[in-house]
């Protein structure tokens, strides 16, 4: 009886199973799904896509977007099985290694530093033409070329940018003292414990501004220098064997993106809710990734480029002679192998994002 038993279950989720497998391939998908069977198989085909956040949930795009996307649903409704990583920091490394898919980092002129070190990662989206870094000093400092025998912190390297900022301001770096920080505290620049800080516009200063302490930023457009702003990047092999499934997750993210620049009190509030709810919340505090998302918002909004994430080799031309320049590479790859111009794009027809209606 037990036998039988077993084997009416077995043959009855057989059943199940081929009915369901027949039902797909008839064009029945579940009711949140806006693409065809064959498009839903090939997504599904890909496997889980895991994407690492660089950053945790940091408001910014090129994260907040993906947290939303699936939370709203936007991956399910293009049959992607998305995998977040929000705790991982070296998302390049398990990128290029194949470990992971999607990450993101802070600029072109990061995404070209990395290139140095690996030739598997592309980058598919850039989100905006200004650049997140700048320099903000004590009240004390009134140009850059005040900090010459003053204290300037860093955090990782002195980005390049920030580096042609001081060389357009014709500042003696010899005659400025260095000090990598520990502490992403920004108070520390207006109690003089360092006299200034290499950081994101966004973020320290933004902090400096809410607590009401006297301080100056100076920005590189400030200086005349172009940046970028947020770069996506996919793993090289994955791209080539999957770019529909790479151009679905864009689609996908992009829609979010939208979602956020329309909604951005839900937005925040949803992303600050995720961080909450897993144990992030004392480092991203509501007021924090309102502050932030308020500025990078507008970056997204007034980008030079195009529709949001919309990328080409002439806005990265910049930022490719200052890492030649002021980066210490020598010999970067062309722009044309660290970048796709083409798959973003095409997701947009006269400026808005092409996302598939339910027939």
């Amino acid at each position: 009886m037990h036998a039988r038993l077993l084997l009416s279950c077995a043959t009855l989720a057989l059943t199940i199973g081929g009915f369901a497998t027949a039902t797909q391939a008839a064009g029945e998908l579940p009711a949140n799904v806006l693409i065809s069977a064959d498009e839903c198989a090939r997504n599904q085909a890909a496997g889980t896509i895991t994407y690492i956040s660089g950053y945790g949930y940091s408001a910014s795009a090129g994260q907040v977007d993906v947290f939303l996307a699936k939370e709203l649903g936007y991956f399910d409704a293009l049959c992607l099985t998305v995998d977040i990583n929000a705790a991982g920091g070296n998302g390049q490394l398990l990128v290029s290694s194949g470990q992971a898919q999607f990450t993101a980092l802070g600029s072109a002129s990061d995404v070209m530093l990395a290139a140095a070190n690996s030739r598997n990662l592309t980058a598919v989206a850039t989100y905006g033409s200004t650049s997140p870094f700048s320099i903000f000093t004590n009240e004390a400092v009134k140009s850059l070329k005040d900090l010459e025998g003053k204290r300037l912190g860093y955090f990782i390297n002195i980005t390049p940018i920030a580096a042609a900022m001081l060389d357009a301001a014709g500042v003696d770096m010899s005659k400025v003292e260095l000090i990598k920080m520990t502490n992403y505290d920004p108070t520390v620049v207006t109690r003089g414990q360092v006299d200034a800080i290499v950081g994101y516009a966004s973020n320290q200063p933004q902090t400096l501004k809410a607590m009401g302490l006297p301080f100056n930023q100076f920005l590189p457009a400030d200086l005349g220098l172009q940046g970028t702003y947020n770069v996506m990047e996919v793993n090289s092999k994955f791209l080539a064997e999957h770019r529909e499934v790479v151009a679905d997750f864009m689609r996908a993210s992009l829609k979010a993106l939208e979602f956020c620049l329309t909604e951005e009190d839900k937005c925040v509030d949803m992303i600050s809710q995720l961080a909450a709810d897993n144990n992030q919340g004392s480092a991203f505090p509501r007021d924090q990734q309102a502050r932030t998302w308020g500025v990078e918002s507008e970056w997204v909004r007034t980008s030079q480029y195009g529709a949001p994430g919309v990328q080409t080799i002439a806005e990265w031309e910049s930022e490719y002679q200052m890492v030649q320049s002021f980066g210490g590479l020598k010999n970067p790859p062309p722009l044309a192998d660290m970048m796709d111009p083409d798959l973003v794009a095409a997701l947009y027809a006269d400026g808005k994002l092409i996302w598939p209606e339910k027939k």
